[in-house]
């Protein structure tokens, strides 16, 4: 991470500031990342009537983001006297294997783009695409450190949008568009995080539409000792999938859902003795609304359902541990469990982990994780498609770079 402080962009961003450049400041930062891939997602299934076909398949691929997400962004911060400041951050996030853009290829700034007002004593207000609260408070928790790509706690938030029985109920995504966010100052070792968004409509990574949203997180840090409750509020919108492939290996049509309204609870819990940080979250998604009982039916495959049997709640726990073994080395160890109440639909997980630093800024990593579904659940990290039921093994070694 470095200040822009001469060259072209350096004068264009001085010359922007309007003369208060001796109390301002830009940032330009960002993460290079690249990982090698090898999967083996075991045999091709179809656990029973009404359940899509997905091949099994071993591969070895190029992707990105494995440890940290690739990005670069612009963050700013102005002061405007009496202890206030402006300040804003704008993130892009990019594929660094092909150049192209991470999850959405129609949003310039998709992890982040806010704007607020920060006062050391009074909070901070923010407005735009943010973190979510709740994402704050298992951030701290996670070994794998809530990585889109390879974290099992992503692997398990995004099941719930291919899983049959949890289809028309909505994911925690960690970030929130058309949002307004409060943060309050550190008061012995508490800190408060409130949300409220309006209304979104994305058409990548899930095409799909949501209604408005409140968020809160309560936080405690001191004496080595980390937890966190959250509460969330999604009003229902709709969500647009594919159901995978038929027998014969033809694509399936994407298929429209009707969302139901959720809450989602969270608790975080983390405790540091030495080198050695353990760590739990637990989230339980509650269905708040009725589904409408409307059939979706699927060429190829056949009536799924009514609409009301895809609205089951579900719940994620990950137990886990961080250990700093030398000054350049760490050790990620983290077991994760999803089930979906009143259905065989569970999944079981583990996730090993190292990181090994060659400077400040560059490091090398390794992965390796298995995953058990059983019954209709097909949970696997994000980007692969997995069968119901299916086995799950990964193997990865990357690099990555700061700057």
């Amino acid at each position: 991470m470095r200040f822009i402080s001469k060259g072209v962009l350096g004068a264009t961003l001085a010359f922007a500031a309007g003369g208060a450049a001796a109390q301002s400041s830009v940032t330009l930062y960002g993460v290079v990342d690249v990982f090698g891939q090898y999967l083996n997602s075991g045999a091709g299934t179809k656990s029973g009537p009404g359940s899509a076909y997905v091949p099994g398949y071993h591969s070895f691929s190029e992707r990105s983001g494995g440890s940290a997400g690739s990005q670069f962004g612009l963050k700013g911060v102005e002061d405007l006297g009496g202890g206030l400041k402006a300040a804003f951050t704008v993130e892009n996030g990019f594929n660094a294997n092909n150049g192209t853009f991470f999850a959405d290829s129609t949003s310039l700034f998709y992890r982040q783009a806010w704007v607020g007002l920060k006062h050391d004593n009074y909070g901070q207000l923010t407005f735009g695409r943010q973190y979510q609260p709740s994402f704050w408070a298992v951030y701290p928790t996670d070994p794998f450190r809530g990585n889109e790509v390879l974290s099992p706690i992503a692997a398990a938030d995004l099941a719930g949008v291919r899983d049959r029985a949890t289809l028309a109920t909505q994911y925690v995504s960690g970030r929130q568009s058309n949002s307004v966010m409060y943060q309050s100052p550190e008061l012995w070792g508490v800190k408060l995080y409130a949300m409220y968004a309006f209304p979104v409509t994305t058409s990548q990574p899930i095409a799909s539409t949501s209604g408005n949203m409140f968020d809160i997180a309560l936080t405690y840090q001191g004496a080595g000792l980390y937890a966190a409750l959250a509460y969330q509020f999604q009003h229902g919108g709709q969500e647009t999938v594919s159901l995978g492939q038929t027998p014969g290996g033809l694509p399936l049509p994407a298929s429209t859902f009707n969302l139901v309204s959720t809450e989602h609870y969270t608790g975080a819990l983390g405790y540091r003795f030495g080198i050695v940080n353990v760590q739990f979250n637990y989230a339980y998604n509650k269905v708040k609304t009725p589904a409408n009982s409307q059939i979706v039916t699927v060429p190829g495959v056949g009536p799924v359902g009514a609409l009301s049997s895809l609205v089951h709640p579900s719940s994620i726990m990950e137990l886990g541990t961080t250990i700093q073994a030398t000054s350049a080395d760490v050790i990620e160890v983290a077991g994760i469990y999803r089930s979906v109440r009143g259905v065989q639909d569970n999944t079981l997980g583990i996730q090993i982990g190292a990181d090994h630093s060659l400077s400040k800024r560059t490091s090398v990593y390794m992965r390796a994780g298995y995953m058990k579904n059983n019954g209709i659940a097909n949970m696997s990290w994000p980007g692969v498609a997995a069968a119901d039921g299916s086995k799950q093994i990964l193997g990865v070694a990357g690099m990555t770079h700061r700057f």
